[in-house]
């Protein structure tokens, strides 16, 4: 591909870019698009936020950017998947159907360069309140669009007086009560899940908290969201795999900051 690219990678897994909302980081993430080029790319669901935009339309230049962005990967060479999330579940009943040479998948296995295979998923499937009490879920949102709207007022005080970047909406989920054992749950649940398909591990989204670590043997990876975290996980050709966090000035565009490591 020779679309000005500056990083290349084996794979590419974003997820929660929640487009359709004020809190998508549309901007960072298309020049992200822009600066790498990868043979797959993973799109792990709420890549379209159909909740919100239910309720709200929303839709700048920059969201559709991003769409024709990833249309325009897919069309020169780059193998996209997208694994539907709770906030694009609408796209659930189109399982293996392409669109602009987007296939939409259930799950997915991928297969590392060094053979080791991961399943890859949303995870809202084991999010016990999405999964047992969706209106919960649906409040939840609407809640976590309220903290979105202050984060935009905030951030845009700290970038008038020279500040970068921060999630405050971000900084609040982390903080709420019980988040860490919900969070631990989860990625129990998930590696169970990896665990009973007789996989190496599980790369998921849906709870925005970008993680890698190995439990009970299992390799788990979050790969974090556009939100809050401005964070990718991707593959190198050896096999290795980097979590990494796009910088704060796009403008810069130095190669992203390395925030874990797994081999």
């Amino acid at each position: 591909m020779t679309d000005g690219s500056q990083h290349r990678y084996r794979t590419v897994w974003i997820s929660d870019i929640h487009l359709g909302t004020r809190g998508c980081q549309a901007e960072p993430l298309l020049d992200f698009l822009r600066s790498v080029e990868c043979d797959t790319m993973y799109l792990v669901g709420d890549v379209i936020d159909f909740w919100r935009m239910r309720r709200a339309r929303y839709w700048p230049q920059s969201h559709n950017d991003v769409i024709q962005k990833l249309l325009r990967k897919a069309r020169k060479g780059t193998r996209v998947i997208l694994t539907p999330g709770n906030h694009d579940d609408m796209l659930r009943g189109y399982v293996d159907h392409e669109f602009g040479h987007i296939l939409v998948v259930g799950d997915a296995i991928h297969v590392l360069a060094d053979g080791r295979r991961l399943l890859v998923i949303h995870g809202d499937q084991f999010d016990s309140v999405v999964a047992r009490a969706p209106w919960l879920g649906h409040l939840g949102t609407h809640a976590n669009a309220a903290s979105q709207l202050v984060n935009q007022w905030f951030n845009w005080g700290r970038l008038k007086l020279g500040y970068p970047y921060w999630s405050l909406s971000g900084y609040l989920k982390h903080k709420v009560k019980h988040r860490g054992q919900f969070i631990a749950n989860y990625e129990k649940a998930l590696v169970e899940e990896a665990r009973r398909r007789g996989v190496d591990g599980v790369v998921c989204g849906h709870i925005h908290y970008p993680e890698q670590k190995i439990l009970d043997g299992i390799l788990y990876y979050n790969d974090g969201d556009w939100v809050d975290n401005r964070t990718a996980l991707v593959e190198h050709h050896s096999g290795e795999l980097e979590l990494l966090r796009w910088p704060e000035t796009p403008a810069v565009r130095p190669m992203a900051e390395v925030i874990s490591l797994v081999s």
